[in-house]
């Protein structure tokens, strides 16, 4: 598609954006949409999702920067590939920074969301070269609040559900292992309830679900958060479930800087519950 095609053009017209493809210095190939022009900005997608989790965003803030969300390894439309080669959230961080490079973009705006923002999160440690603002919106993984606590992790009761949903997915159960994820990172009753696009979106990536629920999430801790020192938007949703909010309280205390948006009524899709706020936050972080 042509990068500077207003994506409300192409969604009033039926047609879902064709992705391009970016070679990477370790050999992958990452699909991604890409949209606008001005300042890069990077949007990584979390759990279940891919670059057409972000349409809201390309769509709207395409008007104020060159966009591009990319599917990480394995995700849709790639599927074919799960299985072969590294899918972790290391290998994730690893390939958003080869991917930057690759295009030559130098220092971006990234968004992370969910798992995403973990991703991002670590990119802004290793690479700080690559990143000019950074926005986490309910950042995944869990806390570890002092130094002499053990390793933070997830509580017994979420591992067992997480363990029930990959499990179920395994088995060929898309619809049950999905209901029991989606509803446990956003509110009962969400994904009897959601549209039609996040279902076949959830659905096209749902054998990435066990893989990464083997692949635990870093706790977060004072002395990562301190390495970071761009400019930082941490946002949460008012219905967000207290694990993400817990996060984003503590992030903004550890990281000292960071600013922080809570979007009224919204959960943990806050970006397409209410994409309104969610992109006047990223333009005024990165204005």
């Amino acid at each position: 598609m042509n990068a500077h095609t207003p994506l409300t053009t192409l969604a009033l017209a039926g047609v879902q954006p064709q992705p391009n493809f970016a070679s990477t210095a370790s050999g992958a190939s990452v699909p991604y949409v890409e949209a606008g022009s001005g300042e890069p900005m990077v949007f990584v997608h979390g759990s279940l999702c891919d670059y057409r989790y972000w349409d809201p965003q390309l769509a709207a803030l395409s008007e104020h920067f060159r966009c591009f969300a990319p599917s990480l390894g394995h995700y849709w439309p790639e599927t074919h590939a799960f299985g072969h080669g590294d899918f972790s959230w290391e290998a994730h961080v690893v390939q958003v920074a080869e991917f930057i490079e690759a295009l030559g973009l130098g220092a971006v705006h990234l968004v992370g969301h969910s798992r995403g923002g973990c991703v991002a999160f670590h990119l802004a440690r290793q690479y700080p070269h690559l990143v000019k603002t950074l926005t986490l919106a309910d950042p995944g993984g869990p806390l570890q609040v002092t130094p002499q606590a053990e390793t933070g992790k997830l509580p017994p009761a979420t591992q067992l559900l997480r363990a029930k949903a990959a499990e179920l997915i395994e088995q060929g159960k898309f619809d049950a292992g999905l209901n029991l994820f989606v509803d446990s990172v956003t509110m009962p009753g969400f994904w009897g309830k959601s549209t039609q696009g996040f279902r076949r979106m959830a659905l096209d990536n749902a054998v990435t679900l066990p893989k990464q629920l083997r692949d635990p999430l870093p706790a977060y801790t004072r002395e990562a958060a301190r390495e970071i020192q761009c400019r930082t938007l941490l946002i949460d949703g008012q219905k967000s479930p207290r694990m993400f909010r817990n996060t984003v309280e503590k992030l903004q205390e550890w990281i000292g800087h960071a600013e922080r948006q809570t979007i009224a009524g919204a959960s943990h899709g806050m970006n397409i519950a209410n994409p309104g706020a969610f992109n006047r936050a990223l333009v005024q972080l990165a204005g």
